[in-house]
C-alpha cells in the first residue's frame, strides 16, 4: 500500500465489519445498474476480499483530501489489497485521469463530474458527500473597492476551469444579474491563482478550502460571497468505466467507498482529532486547518438525494454556453447504494 502517513486512530467497526461487505454479493448479483457505456464484469458466486491481495486500486487524491482523511480516520490499517494514490491540483484533472485509464476512483467536487461528462470522459458518479459550502468563496483583497458579487462586472476574476469554484462563480454572477462575459475569468490551478491574487494580478479569486482558509489566516482578505449561498456544496466519487466493468476491482471500489464514508463521519465526530492530523499532514497552521476543517467536511449522504441538485448545476453550465447539456441521471451509477446503505445518511438541513 503506498502511504506515507501514521494513522492515529483504529478503524471503527459497524457491525460485522461489515456485513455490508457480504450485501457486495447481493450488489453484484442482483443485477445492479450498470451503463450501456459499461461492459458487465463478470461476477464471482463468492466474493473473496481476501482475494484481492495482489490487486493495487488506484486512487486520484486532491491536498489533503482523502489520503488523510482514510488515515486518520483509521481506515487504511487493514485494507485487503493495495492502494496507490496520485495528487492533482484539482477535480478536472482528475476526470482526465480516470477518463485515460490511469486511475480507477477519485474525490471531485460538484462541476468536475457534469464537465467531464460533457466531454465524454469514461466515468460515472457512484458515491456522494455534501458540507454546506462555506469554503468555497469568492475573494477580494482588503482594501478592494469590490463589495458585492455585482461589482466584478468589468473586473478581472481568477478561478479554475471545471472545479466548484467555477460553478460557484457563475451561479453567483447569475443571482447578481451579472453577465459571465462581462467578467474577465483567468483560468489558473490554485498554487498559481493564490500568488497572481497576492501579488495583485486580479480583483478576485474563486477558491476552495484549504486554499481559502490559508488566504483568509494570512492575508486581510475579504468574503463577498460563499458557495453555501447559491451551490449545492456537493463532492462526488467518480469511478472510470474500465475499473466498474471489471469484478474484482469494483469489489475494491465497494469496500474502498464504504471506508471513505466511515471516515467521513468519523471527521465530524472527531473535529479536533481531524483538524490537527489534517494541517499537519498537509502544512497548514493549526489555526487553518482548524477553520478549513469545521466548514469543509465530506459527509456521506444517499446519492440518489443529490441528483436533482447536481442537474440544476450542470443546466446552469449548459445555459450560459459553457458546455453541452448533461443528464446527470445517466452520469450515475447505483450499484454500490445497498452497500452503501448502512453508511450513509440524509442531506443535511
Amino acid at each position: 500500500m503506498t502511504t506515507t502517513l501514521s494513522p492515529i486512530h483504529r478503524r471503527p467497526a459497524i457491525g460485522v465489519a461489515l456485513l455490508a461487505l457480504a450485501l457486495i454479493v447481493l450488489l453484484v448479483g442482483a443485477g445492479c445498474a450498470t451503463r450501456d457505456s459499461e461492459a458487465e464484469a463478470p461476477v464471482p458466486d463468492r466474493v473473496d476480499l481476501a482475494g484481492l491481495s495482489d490487486l493495487v486500486l488506484r486512487v486520484g487524491d486532491q491536498k489533503g483530501g482523502t489520503q488523510a482523511l482514510l488515515t486518520a480516520a483509521g481506515q487504511l490499517d487493514d485494507l485487503p489489497y493495495e492502494v496507490e494514490f496520485s495528487t492533482f491540483t484539482s477535480g478536472p484533472p482528475q476526470v482526465e485521469a480516470l477518463n485515460a485509464g490511469r486511475i480507477d476512483v477519485a474525490v471531485t467536487g460538484n462541476t468536475p463530474p457534469v464537465f467531464g461528462a460533457a466531454a465524454g470522459a469514461r466515468a460515472s458518479i457512484v458515491s456522494a458527500y455534501a458540507n454546506g459550502g462555506e469554503g468555497d468563496q469568492i475573494l477580494v483583497p482588503g482594501d478592494s473597492s469590490v463589495q458585492t458579487v455585482a461589482d466584478l462586472e468589468g473586473r478581472k476574476v481568477l478561478v479554475a476551469k471545471g472545479t466548484s469554484a467555477h460553478g460557484h462563480l457563475l451561479l453567483q454572477l447569475r443571482r447578481a444579474g451579472v453577465a459571465p462575459e462581462s467578467v474577465e475569468l483567468v483560468f489558473l490551478q490554485p498554487a498559481e491563482a493564490g500568488s497572481a491574487f497576492s501579488r495583485g494580478d486580479a480583483d478576485a479569486w474563486a477558491i476552495w478550502d484549504p486554499y481559502t482558509a490559508i488566504t483568509q489566516t494570512t492575508t486581510d482578505a475579504r468574503t463577498i460571497a460563499t458557495a453555501a449561498e447559491a451551490s449545492n456544496g456537493f463532492w462526488f466519487g467518480l469511478a472510470s468505466h474500465d475499473a466498474l466493468a471489471d469484478a474484482r476491482r469494483q469489489t475494491a471500489i465497494a469496500d474502498f467507498l464504504v471506508r471513505l464514508a466511515e471516515a467521513g463521519t468519523w471527521t465530524e465526530e472527531n473535529p479536533a482529532q481531524w483538524a490537527a492530523f489534517y494541517g499537519e499532514a498537509v502544512g497548514l497552521t493549526p489555526e487553518a486547518a482548524e477553520l478549513s476543517q469545521s466548514r469543509s467536511t465530506r459527509r456521506p449522504v444517499a446519492l440518489a438525494e443529490t441528483v436533482a441538485g447536481e442537474q440544476e448545476l450542470a443546466d446552469v453550465f449548459t445555459e450560459d454556453g459553457q458546455i453541452a447539456s448533461v443528464d446527470v441521471d445517466s452520469l450515475v451509477d447505483d450499484r454500490f447504494q445497498d452497500v452503501l446503505g448502512p453508511v450513509v445518511g440524509p442531506l443535511p438541513g
